[in-house]
């Protein structure tokens, strides 16, 4: 007889790595062939402007959840009650609750993280007793080694598995567009600071002033730190409104066609949450070289000087240098992408995940 385990994760809306990761469990074929699985939302944001406020539509969301997931518990009585939950801030606080009603009730827990921030909170007092508590005889779910530190005050090493994020493979199009003479520099994340927006205009001013000819294309939603209309100023504040272009929002085979287009692959991230991004995944499997930062667990994805570059968090001139180099060796971007595909084929597929939250899953059941 498969093993119960109850999944209470987060699912889109809103569109973010934690709930897409969801969707890919919720809908996995090895997962729910493996288990007897049954799914609960966690997510009470309604869009990614919504995350982190507070209201009286959340807390009273918050209390159906919570009974629903008490009932739940109660009818199944799952071999394992797998959570997403969120590593500081007021999140944080409501998944305490959660997980401490799922001890309450007898269950076995394992939490599957897909952000940090506990090094942030852990020595506020409050805080710290509740991560003991919050930490104390459940299993936890890693995406890479790096972030191990963020929660090693509080979490025992034999505790915590690994298990990285993978993707679907895209499905080939008709016919990939030609790529023109001029070096495309592509970068795709909401158009958040943290992300590293502001860093890349930098580098491509430094750039242009030094004389490179490329195309920097930005793809992604608007947000409260910058709409269209204040990108645009800040490209002309610049004076690179001729070469960065902001293109909006794109899905589906419109976004897979700039990643086709690229050359270059930029994600100057130092978002205090950011893991794993999945968008490093998806330029590694078009064979786009990829420079990065060394937040989160980014250093595991991209192996410097073999599939891209790191470069240090908020840092201009080590940025634009390394794009500088890729923009004016076609054979190394040619080099650093072929290996950077091959990665992604052995260790960061769709499949790769699933069999590997799987053999997670399984190491949590068996152990006491």
């Amino acid at each position: 007889m498969k093993p119960t385990i109850l999944f209470i994760l987060h699912m889109p809306p809103p569109v973010h790595g934690a709930s897409m990761m969801g969707k890919y469990i919720h809908d996995s074929q090895i997962v729910n062939k493996a288990f007897n699985c049954h799914y609960i939302n966690l997510t009470t944001a309604k869009n990614l402007a919504d995350i982190g406020k507070v209201g009286l539509r959340k807390l009273i969301q918050f209390v159906q959840l919570l009974n629903r997931i008490r009932k739940e518990v109660k009818k199944l009585k799952p071999q394992l009650v797998y959570i997403t939950p969120n590593a500081c801030g007021g999140a944080f606080y409501k998944d305490f609750v959660v997980v401490q009603l799922l001890k309450a009730m007898g269950c076995k827990v394992v939490a599957h993280y897909h952000n940090k921030g506990v090094t942030t909170r852990q020595n506020h007092k409050p805080d710290k007793w509740l991560y003991r508590q919050f930490f104390k005889g459940i299993q936890i779910i890693l995406l890479a080694e790096p972030l191990y530190a963020d929660m090693q005050q509080f979490v025992k090493r034999e505790q915590v598995l690994f298990c990285p994020n993978g993707i679907p493979e895209s499905s080939p199009t008709n016919k990939a567009p030609q790529k023109g003479s001029l070096p495309h520099i592509f970068f795709l994340s909401n158009l958040l600071i943290d992300k590293g927006v502001l860093t890349l205009l930098d580098a491509c001013k430094l750039l242009k002033e030094q004389g490179y000819m490329f195309q920097c294309d930005f793809v992604g939603g608007e947000t409260a730190d910058m709409n269209a209309e204040r990108f645009k100023q800040e490209c002309i504040q610049r004076e690179i409104a001729d070469c960065v272009i902001y293109h909006g929002r794109k899905y589906g085979e419109e976004k897979l066609t700039f990643f086709q287009q690229a050359d270059i692959f930029v994600f100057p991230t130092f978002y205090d949450k950011e893991c794993f991004p999945l968008v490093l995944l998806e330029a590694m499997e078009q064979g786009l070289p990829c420079i990065s930062t060394f937040e989160g667990g980014i250093a595991n994805i991209i192996d410097e000087g073999k599939n891209g570059f790191l470069v240090p968090c908020r840092e201009v001139q080590p940025l634009a240098e390394r794009i500088g180099l890729l923009l004016k060796d076609k054979a190394l971007r040619e080099q650093l992408g072929k290996a950077g595909k091959e990665k992604f084929e052995r260790e960061y597929t769709l499949s790769r995940f699933e069999q590997n939250i799987k053999r997670c899953l399984e190491i949590c059941l068996l152990k006491e």
